[in-house]
Protein backbone atom coordinates (compact mmCIF):
# COMPACT_ATOMS: atom_id res chain seq x y z
CA UNK A 1 0.00 0.00 0.00
CA UNK A 2 1.28 3.66 -0.81
CA UNK A 3 1.85 6.28 2.26
CA UNK A 4 -0.67 8.31 2.78
CA UNK A 5 -3.43 6.42 1.46
CA UNK A 6 -6.77 6.52 3.32
CA UNK A 7 -7.40 2.95 3.40
CA UNK A 8 -4.57 2.26 5.61
CA UNK A 9 -6.03 3.37 8.69
CA UNK A 10 -9.15 1.21 8.38
CA UNK A 11 -6.94 -1.83 7.30
CA UNK A 12 -7.29 -3.98 10.41
CA UNK A 13 -7.29 -3.24 14.02
CA UNK A 14 -3.94 -2.72 14.36
CA UNK A 15 -3.68 0.16 12.40
CA UNK A 16 -6.65 1.83 13.65
CA UNK A 17 -5.31 1.38 16.72
CA UNK A 18 -1.73 3.43 15.25
CA UNK A 19 -3.43 5.71 13.32
CA UNK A 20 -5.45 7.16 16.60
CA UNK A 21 -2.55 7.30 18.87
CA UNK A 22 -0.85 9.51 15.97
CA UNK A 23 -3.60 11.62 15.57
CA UNK A 24 -3.71 12.00 19.34
CA UNK A 25 -0.23 12.91 19.46
CA UNK A 26 -0.84 15.38 16.26
CA UNK A 27 -3.63 16.89 18.10
CA UNK A 28 -1.48 17.42 21.49
CA UNK A 29 1.41 19.21 19.13
CA UNK A 30 -1.33 20.88 17.19
CA UNK A 31 -2.89 22.87 20.09
CA UNK A 32 0.56 22.96 22.50
CA UNK A 33 2.11 24.97 19.24
CA UNK A 34 -1.00 27.28 19.31
CA UNK A 35 -0.49 28.23 23.14
CA UNK A 36 3.04 28.96 22.48
CA UNK A 37 1.71 31.25 19.85
CA UNK A 38 -0.85 33.22 22.00
CA UNK A 39 1.29 33.30 25.46
CA UNK A 40 4.51 34.66 22.82
CA UNK A 41 2.04 37.11 21.35
CA UNK A 42 1.04 38.66 25.11
CA UNK A 43 4.56 38.91 25.79
CA UNK A 44 4.99 41.02 23.25
CA UNK A 45 2.70 43.63 24.74
CA UNK A 46 5.28 44.26 27.52
CA UNK A 47 8.84 44.99 26.23
CA UNK A 48 10.61 43.64 29.57
CA UNK A 49 8.97 40.42 27.78
CA UNK A 50 9.75 40.39 24.19
CA UNK A 51 12.57 37.90 24.59
CA UNK A 52 10.57 35.49 26.52
CA UNK A 53 8.09 35.85 23.76
CA UNK A 54 10.50 35.17 21.08
CA UNK A 55 11.45 31.67 22.66
CA UNK A 56 7.61 31.31 22.71
CA UNK A 57 7.41 31.88 19.06
CA UNK A 58 10.07 28.90 17.92
CA UNK A 59 9.11 26.82 20.46
CA UNK A 60 5.73 26.96 18.90
CA UNK A 61 7.20 26.75 14.94
CA UNK A 62 9.23 23.92 16.22
CA UNK A 63 5.67 21.91 17.24
CA UNK A 64 4.50 23.42 13.65
CA UNK A 65 7.64 21.54 12.23
CA UNK A 66 6.89 18.18 14.19
CA UNK A 67 3.13 17.85 13.11
CA UNK A 68 4.18 16.61 9.68
CA UNK A 69 7.22 14.69 11.27
CA UNK A 70 4.44 12.62 13.17
CA UNK A 71 2.54 11.70 10.48
CA UNK A 72 5.45 10.99 8.22
CA UNK A 73 6.47 8.51 10.95
CA UNK A 74 2.98 7.15 11.01
CA UNK A 75 2.74 6.42 7.71
CA UNK A 76 6.42 4.87 7.61
CA UNK A 77 5.48 2.82 10.68
CA UNK A 78 2.49 1.18 9.28
CA UNK A 79 4.18 0.77 5.91
CA UNK A 80 6.75 -1.61 7.35
CA UNK A 81 4.33 -2.96 10.22
CA UNK A 82 2.25 -4.27 6.05
CA UNK A 83 5.57 -5.48 4.94
CA UNK A 84 5.79 -7.74 7.82
CA UNK A 85 3.07 -8.99 7.72
CA UNK A 86 2.71 -9.84 4.00
CA UNK A 87 6.50 -11.67 4.62
CA UNK A 88 4.52 -13.74 7.03
CA UNK A 89 1.63 -14.54 5.17
CA UNK A 90 4.62 -15.69 2.23
CA UNK A 91 5.83 -17.81 4.48
CA UNK A 92 3.07 -19.29 6.02
CA UNK A 93 2.49 -20.40 2.67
Amino acid sequence: MRLFHPDARTRDTESARLYAEFEVAYTVVDFAAAVFFVVGSILFFNGATVTAGIWMFLIGSLCFAAKPSLRLARELRDRRRGQIDRLADRARE
